[in-house]
């Protein structure tokens, strides 16, 4: 088997991987990745099979994350996530970036431990399944440029870095899926993804509980799928009692981890929901 940096030829293989497994990402998801870290994806690769993954996204230099640490079921305890894992760390302190961040599970917690990251925040996945009769959004109009761009700074401050191009990505991969009060004034914002599986919400940000309820209620409206998934900050407990009215279910926690100094932590106070474990 061979350790080496992933290109766009090993998405399918990276999608084989997430499917296997029940996650929910798609190919414009690993493209992301590639486009964001080209140098900083890697693979294991079993005679042309790709059997393990792990990914890398730089944050304006401030910080970086680290995700899709994955294993073909039939080949684990190989020690192949280890040696992922480990690869995506090494090229991250080869950048000289001062902070890693990533999302663990209670499982991969206590390894992250070992390796010097600590906690930062708890994230609890919560999921909507419902049944849906209506006809798909249609009148959707896409978001002013001038009114993405200062939704862009303002989660900047939010998130501690500069992720329009990510943010730019999922805008114009799912429109209907941005949502932004038309008072905008930096009170709150709601982005989506459509995944393998389900419609993924965040980050979803609000400044006042009401407005995080239109923001939710609006995102639900226009998604079609039966399946929605958050990852909400636990210490935020209007969202959880919202979600909870919404029909969601409480699915498994995370930890947010960090390693370094975590000079530019953002703004958690009026985060509802992350991104995503896989992007921060």
């Amino acid at each position: 088997m061979q350790l080496r940096v992933m290109t766009r030829q090993d998405i399918p293989g990276g999608v084989r991987l997430n499917t296997i497994v029940g996650w929910n990402q798609t190919e414009a998801d690993w493209t992301r990745f590639l486009d964001a870290s080209p140098d900083g994806c890697f693979v294991m690769d079993d005679d042309g099979k790709i059997v393990g993954t792990s990914a890398t996204i730089p944050y304006e230099r401030r910080f970086a994350w680290i995700g899709m640490v994955l294993v073909d079921p039939d080949y684990r305890n190989q020690g192949i996530g280890n040696s992922l894992l480990r690869r995506a760390i090494e090229h991250l302190d080869g950048t000289g970036i001062p902070t890693l961040k990533l999302d663990a599970t209670p499982a991969g917690k206590p390894l992250y431990e070992k390796m010097g990251f600590v906690t930062e925040y708890e994230i609890d996945r919560w999921i909507l399944k419902r049944s849906v009769t209506r006809n798909p959004a249609t009148t959707i109009s896409v978001l002013p440029t001038d009114l993405l761009k200062q939704v862009f700074e303002y989660d900047r401050e939010v998130f501690g870095a500069d992720r329009s191009a990510l943010l730019s990505s999922l805008s114009d991969h799912a429109p209907s899926l941005v949502v932004v009060p038309s008072w905008f004034e930096r009170q709150g914002y709601a982005f989506g993804r459509h995944g393998l599986t389900a419609d993924h919400l965040g980050p979803w940000m609000a400044r006042d509980d009401r407005t995080a309820e239109i923001l939710l209620k609006e995102f639900l409206q226009r998604s079609t799928r039966e399946t929605i998934i958050v990852d909400a900050l636990k210490s935020t407990r209007a969202t959880s009692e919202l979600l909870r009215e919404q029909g969601f279910q409480p699915a498994r926690p995370l930890t947010r981890m960090y390693r370094g100094p975590n000079e530019f932590p953002g703004n958690q106070t009026f985060l509802c929901a992350i991104l995503g474990p896989e992007f921060g």
